[in-house]
């Protein structure tokens, strides 16, 4: 019985010290190389018109920080990043 346990014991201890060292390997893996510039890219940004109230949600633009849309003749305000 003590043996049995033992075994348990030491094959718990080898998956989660595997868990551990393929989660940390992944922090160490270089970022992603940005697209080529005006190629679009992904991003989740809300902007309400300060007139009227209508409000945008930016889902693609050609860079990550991309400038406000325009509204009313006048640029829109932001709200905040999208969180999903």
């Amino acid at each position: 019985m003590f043996a049995f346990k033992l075994i348990i014991a030491i094959l718990a201890g080898f998956l989660i010290m595997r868990t551990g060292m393929r989660l940390l390997g992944g922090f160490s893996s270089p970022m992603a190389e940005p697209p080529p510039p005006g190629e679009l890219r992904k991003v989740k940004i809300m902007y309400r018109c300060e007139l009227c109230g209508s409000e945008v949600r930016m889902t693609i633009a050609p860079n990550e920080d991309p400038s406000p849309p325009r509204h009313c003749m006048d640029e829109m305000t932001l709200v905040a990043p999208v969180e999903d």
